[in-house]
């Protein structure tokens, strides 16, 4: 059987390794090399989902093989309903981002090799069945996203990179305290994340430890999320990262912190997790609502887009709280839309930017109708990211609001001020940048290009296909949420 999952860590390996021997006078071959590499990836992932069996609630095209015998450590992959969309997502990410690398410049060589180990790292993360592989690629993703934002960000770079790498670092080491408790306190000890479940759902873990447990894990997932009061370190690392960079911060790595929740917290420690769902709702309605009064009050476009990730990212927080099929339904769901949506939305930034060189959005007006091409991307995915009916941004929120709801119907109204907010705040940024008469300074911008829009039409497909027809997403998950479920010990 072809080794399907190790071929999307491998491939982005072998190529970053291609472009490593390049010699230095033909680095211009390095973003090519990227490419297809991506683009493979992104063919690969795309059959998985093909050969994927939507009604099958367990593990697929698992691969096993003892990797430390004295440690029984597994080089396991697996794949099911919570992973196969995030791999797709990084996949397709992944080679979006990178077509629009064409900003990059200098030092070709190092960052496209750094960006095919941050590819290799976001996907052994959403493949991974060990803890301690799985520790291994949640830590490898680290490195090179600290070099690509302390090499090629802006003006602030090292502060944003160093400030990242201080955050997601304290959550990881935390985390491995965890991983060694839980391996000692099983019998036989294990790091597989399978067996670990089995052994909670049979009394491994009492309830106290399970508490213990859950915060060690919980912490380094609410900082990679971001949850309130972890995000600080979002809006930096966004607004100076290059463009490329921060589609992949965005739509990839906020979705670590939340996958690591539904594979590990949740199925492993479910008392833990059950007992925290009020403090879930609580941190979900804050994310919200402040993540969206934060961004209505910015005026660097960027900026803006950050804040209202801490915003979206709030309603898988709700989703977690609901403990139902709904919600944690409208929690995988959101993290899928956010992904698509937020790595348009940071394209539309970098395009403006590659011709403004500045991201305020009062230096720009009017623009509607010098660059209609844009202004047409940037209305329909700003609907979306404000969760407008028939797009797809409105079916995880929804459902997420609608499964918090049946055990927090005071706490989930209050998210509905953030949804206003976001309203607001996204008619604000539309009315500041596209109407208006023009602004004399923006008379000479083109409008999006052919490769731009190669860039951003095939997330405005998604979005548009999924918010009509959202069983195409929610048949992928369904059985194996539902598997999860009757771990939590609820049947419906």
């Amino acid at each position: 059987m072809f080794p399907v999952l190790s071929s999307l860590i491998f491939l982005p390996l072998l190529g970053a390794l291609a472009i490593l021997f390049l010699p230095r006078e033909r680095e211009d071959l390095s973003r090519p090399c990227a490419l297809i590499t991506t683009g493979t990836v992104l063919a690969v992932s795309a059959a998985l989902i093909f050969g994927f069996d939507r009604t099958a609630p367990g593990m697929q095209f698992a691969e096993r093989s003892l990797w430390i015998p004295q440690l029984n450590v597994w080089y396991f992959l697996g794949v099911d309903g919570i992973s196969i969309g995030l791999v797709f997502l990084t996949a397709l990410l992944g080679f979006l981002a990178c077509l629009a690398s064409n900003e990059i410049r200098d030092r070709l060589k190092e960052y496209y090799v750094l960006y095919l180990l941050l590819m290799a790292g976001m996907l052994g993360t959403f493949l991974a069945l060990d803890l301690v592989l799985f520790y291994v690629f949640w830590e490898v993703v680290l490195i090179p996203m600290y070099f690509l934002i302390g090499i090629w960000g802006g003006p602030r770079k090292e502060y944003a990179a160093i400030k990242f790498f201080l955050y997601t670092l304290a959550g990881s080491v935390v985390m491995l305290v965890g991983i060694l408790i839980a391996y000692f306190t099983t019998k036989p000890h294990t790091f597989n994340m399978l067996e670990l479940a089995a052994a909670a759902s049979n009394g491994a873990f009492d309830p106290q430890l399970q508490m213990w447990l859950f915060l060690a894990f919980y912490l380094a997932f609410a900082i990679k999320i971001p949850v309130f009061p972890f995000h600080t370190w979002l809006p930096d690392a966004h607004v100076e990262a290059p463009t490329p960079i921060s589609v992949l911060l965005a739509g990839v790595l906020l979705k670590m912190g939340g996958y690591g929740i539904f594979r590990i917290c949740l199925p492993i420690f479910p008392q833990g997790s059950a007992s925290f769902a009020t403090a879930f709702a609580v941190l979900g309605v804050i994310n919200i609502v402040y993540g969206a009064g934060v961004a209505m009050a910015q005026s660097d476009f960027k900026k803006m887009i950050a804040y209202s990730s801490v915003s979206h990212m709030g309603f898988v927080m709700l989703g977690f709280a609901s403990m139902n099929s709904i919600g944690f339904n409208g929690a995988l769901l959101e993290m899928f839309n956010h992904g698509i949506i937020t790595g348009a939305m940071f394209l539309l930034v970098g395009v403006l930017y590659k011709r403004a060189h500045t991201r305020e959005m009062d230096k720009f007006g009017g623009l509607s109708a010098q660059t209609p091409l844009y202004a047409f991307f940037l209305t329909i995915c700003s609907l979306a990211s404000l969760g407008l009916p028939g797009l797809s941004g409105f079916v995880g929120e929804f459902l997420s609001l609608m499964g918090a709801y049946q055990g927090f119907p005071v706490i989930t109204a209050l998210s509905l001020f953030g949804l206003i907010v976001t309203a607001g705040y996204f008619l604000f940024m539309i009315q500041r940048v596209l109407l208006g008469p023009l602004n004399p300074d923006c008379r000479y911008y083109k409008d999006v290009s052919p490769l731009e829009t190669l860039t951003l039409a095939p997330l405005v497909i998604i979005f548009v296909v999924v918010g009509f027809w959202p069983a195409l997403v929610l048949d992928l998950q369904k059985p194996t949420l539902g598997m999860l479920l009757s771990l939590l010990g609820v049947t419906s």
